[in-house]
Parts: C-alpha cells; sequence; structure tokens
C-alpha cells in the first residue's frame, strides 16, 4: 500500500504547536533588553498593555495544562479542528482528536475522527492495523518531529525553554507594538482583545522551526512574520489566541485551566515508525 503524504495531514498538528511555540526565551529576552531601554519613560498606556499580558502569560504558564479547541487552516480554505488537551508543565504533548476527512487520513483509519498524540517530540497517530508495510498490525503511526520541522527545528522544539501557549505569549509581553483593541465577548465571556505583529527576529530559537531547509512546515508557513491576537478574559487567563502566519492561521479556543489529563506515548510494540518515509516525501514536495 502506498500512502500519499501531504502538507495537509503532516503539518496540521504541526502547525498548532508552532503557533503555540513561536515565541521562546530568546525572543523574549531580545525583547525584555528593548523594554528594559524604556523602563526610564514615564507609564504609557504600552505600559499597561504590557503588565496585563504579562500578568496573563504567568498565570497560564503556572496553570501547566488547558483543554483546548484548535482549528488550524492551512491556507486552503478547509480548516481542521483539534479538540483535546494540551500539557506544558512537564515537557510539551498534547492529545486531541481531529477530523479524519478533513485531514486526508481515510485511507488510514474508518474512523471519523483520529486521536493524535504528541509526546517526546514525535507525533502518534491513532490508525486502523494496515495490511503490508511498516503500519502492517500496528494501531499508531509515529512520525517524529524532525519530519516536520527539520532536525534543527526539531531540536529548538525540544530544547530548553519548554513549549507552550504560554512561551508564545511572551512575544506579546514584551512587544513594544502590541495594541488594545479593546473589550469584546468571545464564548460567552468578557474579554480585551490584544494584538502584536511578530518579525522573525522576535521568534528566538523556534524560528528554526519555519527557515530550516529541511522543514516540510517550511513551504506553508513562508517563513515570514507572525500576527498574534490574543483575548484575555478575567482572573487573567487568555479565552482564545489567534496567529496568522503565512497562508496559515491557527485559533485557540481555552476551555479549562489545570487538572488535565496525563499524556503518554503509545506502546513501542503498537507503532509503526513512518519518519523516513515522510522525510522523503517532503523533499519530493519540496
Amino acid at each position: 500500500m502506498k500512502l500519499t503524504y501531504t502538507a495537509a495531514w503532516v503539518g496540521l498538528t504541526a502547525a498548532a504547536m508552532v503557533a503555540a511555540t513561536a515565541c521562546g526565551s530568546e525572543g523574549a529576552k531580545t525583547a525584555a533588553e528593548s523594554a528594559d531601554k524604556a523602563a526610564d519613560t514615564a507609564v504609557s498606556k504600552a505600559d499597561t498593555i504590557m503588565a496585563a499580558l504579562s500578568r496573563a502569560t504567568d498565570r497560564t504558564e503556572e496553570l501547566g495544562s488547558a483543554e483546548v479547541r484548535t482549528t488550524t487552516d492551512l491556507g486552503t480554505g478547509e480548516p481542521v479542528s483539534m479538540d483535546g488537551t494540551y500539557s506544558w508543565g512537564d515537557g510539551y504533548a498534547l492529545d486531541v482528536e481531529m477530523d479524519t476527512e478533513a485531514a486526508q487520513m481515510q485511507e488510514l483509519t474508518d474512523s471519523p475522527t483520529v486521536r493524535t498524540l504528541f509526546v517526546d517530540g514525535a507525533y502518534y497517530y491513532d490508525i486502523d492495523p494496515q495490511p503490508a508495510g511498516p503500519l502492517a498490525g500496528k494501531e499508531w503511526m509515529k512520525i517524529d518531529g524532525s519530519a516536520v520541522f527539520g532536525e534543527s527545528g526539531a531540536a529548538a522544539m525540544s530544547g530548553g525553554g519548554g513549549a507552550s501557549p504560554a512561551d508564545s505569549m511572551k512575544g506579546l509581553k514584551y512587544a513594544s507594538d502590541v495594541d488594545d483593541l479593546g473589550e469584546e465577548t468571545v464564548n460567552g465571556k468578557s474579554t480585551t482583545h490584544y494584538r502584536a505583529v511578530l518579525d522573525q527576529e522576535d521568534m528566538g530559537k523556534f524560528k528554526e522551526a519555519f527557515s530550516g531547509a529541511d522543514s516540510l512546515l517550511n513551504s506553508t508557513t513562508g517563513g515570514g512574520s507572525i500576527t498574534m491576537d490574543i483575548w484575555v478574559g478575567d482572573k487573567d487567563l487568555p479565552v482564545r489566541l489567534k496567529q496568522e502566519f503565512g497562508a496559515m492561521e491557527v485559533t485557540m479556543d481555552f476551555d479549562k485551566f489545570g487538572a488535565t489529563k496525563e499524556i503518554a506515548a503509545p506502546p513501542a510494540e503498537q507503532t509503526g515508525d513512518l519518519t523516513e518515509e515522510v522525510k522523503n516525501s517532503g523533499v519530493q514536495q519540496g
């Protein structure tokens, strides 16, 4: 059986992760230095915005996990929804369900949804056992993050500093061009809407995920700037986080913070590794 590997189903869960990690510790450090230079100026509206985003970032990081509804549009006009748990308290991980047809994974499972995990730098897709090949008799398909981000990007993703929605919010926390767009009701909650545009130099170590020559995701994102919108509700917690980069748009709606289930990789004997096949497919596409 010859599987068709496309950026649509390989990259969409990666897109959600990139959106949640695009601004790592290096970018925050650089922006913080710029913010320090302006510390002697009078208190301004920008200072007030930064303080609010700082509280939201710290609070989100503290709670360590959330139940999230994510919608990823790779620029095709057919968004894919992923609902489930995101965890960042002890390394970045996710456990979500996504629509099989929208993800173009019908040849791998008859189920209407595909359970997808990200654990220890690798993706796992819950599939039907295949009749032949590396997935013969296997319940799970594994694809290492290096197949999507490239070797350097995967190393950046798994390196120090962690990866979480809180890391993404650090870019907002320190950005000098953040705007307050006023009060809005989102998912029935009163929020304040903030926006910032981040260039590649603001992305810190995670820019490798966009710019690596061997990155399958690079062709989708284009490696340009990111427009970030965040709606902050009561208790200084985000209600929605939306990011646009290249033709891609990812929206994360936060339903519940903390006290989510532990996420673990499937048993090795139930897993077929297709990392090399996907890497080769990416080269052919590029």
